[in-house]
């Protein structure tokens, strides 16, 4: 039982999570520490640095300094929240289908 409700629910509470604290993280402040893997191996360039960055731009307001972060950072967020979504407000659709075959 508890096993069903973490596979469930641990997604859900880990992207809310996330996106809770690029709200209210300051984009702007110094870092003290960074996540990516390239830049812990000591490469200078990774394509998704400035992802958070960018995220935490957007929800403060500022689109401009947002896409200059990184330009995926609005479409991230919109997929993001559609995940969120969709893991609140599941969709069976094979069983969709099936009502819909039996109205036929």
């Amino acid at each position: 039982m508890i096993k069903k409700l973490f596979n469930r629910y641990f997604e859900l509470v880990f992207w809310i999570a996330a996106m809770a604290c690029l709200v209210f993280t300051n984009p702007a402040g110094p870092s003290h520490f960074s996540l990516c893997p390239l830049k812990a191996m000591g490469i200078a360039w990774c394509p998704g640095c400035g992802l958070g960055h960018a995220i935490a731009y957007l929800f403060h307001g500022d689109i401009r300094a947002s896409f200059h972060a990184h330009w995926l950072g609005i479409p991230a967020v919109l997929g993001i929240l559609y995940r969120i979504y969709t893991l609140i407000f599941p969709v069976n659709y094979l069983a969709r289908m099936q009502r819909v075959d039996t109205h036929r």
